[in-house]
C-alpha cells in the first residue's frame, strides 16, 4: 500500500520559486505535448492527498480540474470548498498514520502525496513508500523546497532514471 511522491523540482531542490511560481515548469520544450509518464503513473494510483497550498495553486489556473481520482484535500483550517466547484475533493485532517489507516480501509491504498508541506510531514512521519523525482535543468536560488529536517535519516533504494525531452532527468525510489 504505497505512499508515492510524483514531482517536479530544480537542481537545487525547490519546487516553487522565491515568489512561489512555477512558471519554471514550462522552461523546456514539450514540443509534443507529451505527459512524460503521469497518465501512465495516475492510472496506477487510487487517491490523492493534497495540501490546501497546492489545492489552491491548482484551482488558481482557471482550468477544469484536472484529476479523475478522489483527492484528499489536507486542511486542518479550510472548512468548505471554494464556491461553485465541481472535483472529487474531500478535506480531511487528522493525524497522518491514522489518516492514511482510515483511506487504505476505504480502499485507497495507492496513495498520491502531493503539495511541498504536506510531502515533508509525510516524510517526517516516515509515510512515504516511494519518490518519483523529476529534476528540471535550473537553479531558482531559492524558494519552497521539497525537502525539510528530518529527525533522522531515511533510506530509499534507486529503481530507475530516465531522460525525458533530453533535458529532464526523473529518477524513480523505493524505501529501503
Amino acid at each position: 500500500m504505497p505512499n508515492i511522491v510524483y514531482i517536479a523540482l530544480s537542481l537545487d531542490g525547490y519546487i516553487a520559486d522565491k515568489e512561489g511560481d512555477i512558471a519554471w515548469l514550462e522552461s523546456v520544450a514539450n514540443p509534443n505535448g507529451g505527459d512524460l509518464g503521469f497518465g501512465e503513473f495516475m492510472a496506477g494510483i487510487d487517491a490523492l492527498v493534497m495540501g490546501r497550498n497546492t489545492f489552491e495553486k491548482v484551482v488558481s489556473f482557471g482550468i477544469d480540474w484536472p484529476y479523475n481520482k478522489p483527492v484528499m484535500l489536507l486542511s486542518n483550517s479550510l472548512k468548505q470548498l471554494p464556491e461553485g466547484f465541481t472535483g472529487d475533493v474531500r478535506i480531511v485532517n487528522g493525524e497522518l498514520k491514522q489518516l492514511v489507516t482510515s483511506l487504505n480501509q476505504q480502499g485507497y491504498h495507492n496513495l498520491y502525496i502531493d503539495g511541498g508541506i504536506t510531502i515533508q510531514q509525510f516524510l517526517a512521519k516516515e509515510l512515504i513508500d516511494e519518490l518519483i523525482l523529476t529534476r528540471f535543468p535550473i537553479l531558482l536560488g531559492g524558494g519552497a523546497p521539497l525537502f525539510g529536517e528530518l529527525l533522522h535519516s531515511q533510506s530509499f533504494k534507486h529503481k530507475q532514471t530516465k531522460v525525458l525531452l533530453n533535458e529532464l532527468v526523473q529518477s524513480h525510489y523505493v524505501r529501503a
